[in-house]
């Protein structure tokens, strides 16, 4: 099955960078995070077609020039569906293997495993996120392909940071998939080096193909996490035409680094409908300007790619940022948010992250959205399921089983029930 979708009918937020905005060392230093409803001239958000037509444009051009970079305007994509299994997970879902490709033809593709519950009346809600480890790794199936891109050496089956027979199977409790199919949902997942091999060193994933011929990297080039959220979009291209999903309830789900490329995805993409950015920490859901845990210099001196260049102008001037991550925050308003967390992940600085959902809370309030209905952090284990949700557990950086079971009863509640 070969589909080819252009872009110009489905909506989808693209923009230029602006080489009007000041420099750095021109920009007012504020040591408290920034009011997303006032404006970089000053002027306070007082209507709601002010926010719509002004300032969320703004924030999300502010965003690109000085964090994370421009992407590439949307482009046709085609979608195959090279292997279709409907008697999956013993006969509880069907399992499609799906390529996406863009761009010129020596473009790397994208390669999504979509699981689908058979128990249905009508189109599921789906899941959509980035994995670390491959498709192969998240079930037990042998005919699920392996990937051939360059691999992280830390997971089970990698072998000289390339993936292997070895580690099919490896990771079925990280997602859990089996789980979602129970409750009614959809999962569609593909491995993050299909976009971008995580690599500071070498950039072997789709950037260099979508350039303009002769053009070189430039201060506001996209980095690596612009690059997995535009990838993201890409998937959701195809779910918004699989006759399976429910195209108006597609969340974004992702685990630290693919945490804070879900909450960037959702900023830029007005069909994601709800975000769970699961222990994203700096450069997605904590506080830039935050004294606990990873800083905006350590994170750009030991990944430099997953940012643009202008960004590590900010590296010991974080007080000048524009904005910080509650304005990203408020860029997903008036749509669900879960912000959710370990105790011991303090790198990751769970309590600066639950100031960010409070200092995006009168976005959401001046759009008559709800918001973030806690004083203080919940104990453990306790959700906060209102529109922007928090939760934390005992444990360190990981994402499992159980954590599932939380992203499904915050999209119940929010998405609807099976």
């Amino acid at each position: 099955m070969r589909r080819t979708l252009t872009l110009a009918t489905i909506f989808i937020v693209s923009l230029s960078a602006r080489a009007d905005f000041p420099a750095v060392a021109d920009l007012p230093s504020r040591m408290e995070l920034p009011d997303p409803l006032i404006m970089l001239n000053g002027e306070r958000v007082k209507t709601r077609d002010q926010w719509t037509d002004k300032r969320r444009p703004e924030l999300k051009r502010l965003f690109q020039h000085y964090m994370y970079g421009v992407p590439p305007a949307p482009m046709k994509i085609e979608a195959k569906v090279e292997r279709e299994d409907p008697k999956a997970f013993d006969g509880k879902a069907t399992l499609k293997e799906v390529t996406i490709s863009f761009g010129p033809p020596e473009t790397p593709r994208i390669h999504m495993l979509l699981v689908v519950p058979n128990e249905k009346k009508g189109p599921v809600p789906a899941f959509v996120g980035m994995n670390f480890c491959g498709n192969h790794a998240l079930v037990k199936d042998p005919k699920v392909r392996i990937p051939t891109a360059w691999m992280y050496d830390r997971y089970p089956g990698v072998k000289d940071n390339k993936a292997t027979e070895a580690g099919r199977g490896t990771q079925v409790d990280v997602w859990a998939l089996e789980q979602s199919i129970d409750r009614g949902y959809a999962v569609a997942t593909f491995y993050n080096g299909d976009i971008d091999p995580d690599r500071k060193e070498a950039r072997e994933g789709i950037q260099p193909h979508l350039r303009k011929k002769d053009e070189k990297p430039g201060a506001q080039d996209w980095g690596t996490i612009a690059a997995w959220a535009w990838g993201i979009q890409r998937a959701v291209d195809y779910l918004v035409t699989d006759k399976d999903i429910d195209k108006d309830r597609i969340a974004v789900v992702g685990h630290s680094r693919l945490g804070k490329t879900a909450l960037l995805a959702a900023a830029l993409d007005e069909r994601i409908a709800l975000s769970i950015p699961h222990q994203a920490g700096c450069g997605g859901t904590a506080p830039s300007r935050g004294t606990v845990g990873e800083s905006v210099t350590k994170i750009n001196t030991s990944f430099p790619h997953w940012f643009c260049g202008t960004f590590k102008d900010f590296n010991d001037k974080t007080d000048r940022l524009p904005f910080d991550q509650n304005c990203l925050v408020a860029l997903v308003a008036p749509r669900p948010v879960l912000f959710s967390n370990a105790i011991e992940d303090t790198w990751a600085n769970p309590e600066g992250q639950f100031q960010v959902l409070q200092a995006a809370d009168p976005v959401y309030r001046f759009l008559d959205a709800g918001g973030l209905d806690a004083k203080k952090m919940p104990e453990p284990g306790k959700l906060i399921d209102s529109k922007l949700g928090y939760y934390i557990r005992p444990g360190k950086h990981s994402m499992t089983k159980e954590d599932w079971k939380v992203f499904l009863d915050f999209a119940d509640k929010h998405l609807g029930k099976k």
